[in-house]
């Protein structure tokens, strides 16, 4: 999809990690429990099981995370796998984009406005973008049912955006730097120019005057998102790179190597759902330093700065690939989406991340 980081076919990690991450994907939309419903019951009949409220995302733990592993699967397409893996991923992705089981999904977005607000509705048109912009007949064909969706999303936030005062500046799902930042890539990837438009709109006025962010304070203990590096990468997305440029240098002002911001942070008990949220965090910030260092390219004044995010990035994608390979389910149902978005950042660059990422590439140390 346009505004994302493209491949680097030549890469031996991209293409290494490419069908075991499949096996990933291929293995969450066919694990309907445990299960995270985050459903409001309204009456004692109100006893729907995960799969009849959401009969296309009713896998991987919870509504965003099978979104976003159908996402991650569409896009291990476009990256080519073998015949047997691709035949897999198709039918499981292909059976449950269909148009009956997405009206279902699309009822219940209008019947509960605010639910999966940002993050989900940001994965679901990230998911319609990447499925239009392929050149495969049929992902187009399923970019193709997913437009009444998309509707409905483009709806439900054009009528929160105009009422919402403040922003949501924490490390969470509600982070509203994180979402706009998906939903503007994919509404300008579709052609939904009011939607986009709104989305810039809201970036600027909600984080453009942001300066000196406490860097080192924004870490919580379970956040999967640096509130701060969302902003960062939402706005490299609507300034110029001049423009960025500026705004970054006051926004993380004194930024060094021992910033709180840039370090990684290590997991203490893999079993803990909140807890490997850090595993997360460093992929995720792996990945906005890298779009960020995209932008700030060229901006003689932020060299300095430039060679603090240079150094983070690696051992930021080193501390967060580790984890991905894994037994444990609160790992596996959502990590691997968050590494294969911080791979083809770091792809982005054109530089040789097979050999950057020392420790966690080769099949021996990564965990089956």
């Amino acid at each position: 999809m346009p505004h994302a980081p493209t491949i680097l076919d030549a890469s031996p990690l991209l293409a290494q990690l490419a069908p075991r991450y499949a096996d990933v994907v291929l293995d969450n939309l066919a694990r309907p429990f445990p299960h995270s419903a985050q459903h409001t019951t309204r009456s004692a009949d109100d006893l729907p099981t995960p799969e009849q409220l959401h009969p296309a995302f009713h896998t991987s733990f919870d509504w965003h995370s099978c979104v976003h592993m159908h996402a991650l699967g569409v896009m291990l397409l476009e990256h080519g796998l073998d015949a047997e893996r691709d035949a897999a991923l198709r039918q499981a992705i292909g059976g449950n984009l269909a148009a009956d089981k997405l009206r279902v999904e699309g009822a219940y977005l209008l019947a509960n406005p605010s639910w999966e607000r940002p993050y989900g509705w940001a994965w679901l048109v990230r998911l319609a973008a990447t499925c239009a912009a392929s050149s495969d007949a049929e992902i187009r064909e399923w970019g193709s049912a997913l437009d009444p969706l998309v509707d409905v999303v483009s709806e439900l936030f054009l009528s929160w955006v105009e009422k919402a005062g403040w922003p949501v500046r924490h490390g969470l799902h509600t982070n509203t730097a994180f979402g706009l930042g998906l939903m503007l890539d994919a509404f300008r990837a579709l052609g939904r120019t009011d939607a986009a438009a709104a989305c810039e709109i809201a970036a600027r006025g909600w984080f453009q005057a942001d300066t000196d962010w406490p860097g080192d304070w924004e870490m919580s203990g379970q956040d999967f998102l640096s509130a701060g590096l969302s902003e960062a990468d939402l706005l490299r997305r609507v300034l110029s790179p001049g423009e960025f440029a500026a705004w970054f240098a006051a926004f993380l002002p004194g930024l060094t190597a021992g910033s709180g911001i840039v370090r990684p942070f290590r997991v203490s008990d893999e079993t803990d759902g909140y807890l490997v949220h850090l595993h997360g965090l460093n992929l995720s910030r792996a990945g906005q330093l890298a779009r960020i260092l995209e932008a700030l390219r060229g901006a003689e004044e932020s060299k300095p700065t430039v060679a603090v995010l240079q150094a983070a990035r690696m051992p930021l994608l080193r501390a967060g690939l580790d984890a991905v390979l894994t037994p444990d389910f609160m790992s596996s149902h959502w990590l691997a989406t968050f590494a294969w978005d911080a791979l083809l950042a770091a792809s982005a660059l054109e530089e040789p991340i097979g050999a950057a990422v020392r420790g966690p590439v080769s099949p021996g140390h990564l965990r089956n």
